[in-house]
């Protein structure tokens, strides 16, 4: 397993060996004694997501749990390419408000952690894509959140996403007002 930095030094690529003959390929996407031999120590995963989006064009974010139920998310494509955003919104953090935007596709097998304290969002860039997350807390209701996707100068790629009607009327960056903290040295 290969583990790079992004601009954000929290948020990690990983990206797994792939052992491939005429029959295709074989991966091992997770293995928690094979990282920490890397030494990186990744939080207790308790749930699994899986989304497919039609259309291309299809944005989905920027989303965040808050705490008490806020996630850290290990997010990688099972079918087709999407371009995948993590945004700081750690108060008190040197990188506050700043945002990394990686391509993860099926062909390239990267997965992008994000911790809690991030937003997340992807836009799809084929049909029928699908987005695969482990996710470190479960789905809480009362701690879902949203910021508009147009609020902190991501580009996307296009000025006109397939929104959900949530992500559509969120909040803009500069009107909300962050639940986490930064903790760092």
């Amino acid at each position: 397993m290969q583990v790079e930095k992004t601009a954000l030094p929290d948020v990690l690529m990983l990206t797994p060996r792939r052992f491939g003959d005429a029959r295709g390929f074989f991966s091992e996407s997770w293995n928690r004694r094979t990282l920490e031999q890397a030494g990186l120590h990744l939080p207790e995963f308790v749930q699994d997501n899986h989304s497919m989006s039609v259309q291309v064009g299809t944005l989905r974010g920027l989303h965040y749990q808050s705490p008490p139920h806020a996630q850290g998310k290990l997010v990688r494509c099972g079918r087709g390419r999407l371009y995948d955003v993590a945004v700081d919104i750690r108060k008190g953090s040197p990188t506050y408000g700043q945002w990394v935007g990686v391509e993860l596709s099926f062909e390239n097998a990267r997965q992008l952690w994000i911790p809690a304290g991030f937003l997340h969002g992807f836009i799809t860039r084929e049909p029928d894509t699908e987005i695969i997350y482990k996710c470190t807390d479960h789905y809480a209701p009362e701690c879902d959140g949203a910021v508009r996707w147009d609020s902190l100068g991501i580009d996307w790629g296009t000025n006109a996403p397939q929104l959900s009607d949530k992500d559509a009327s969120a909040p803009a960056f500069a009107d909300f007002d962050s639940p986490f903290r930064w903790e760092g040295a």
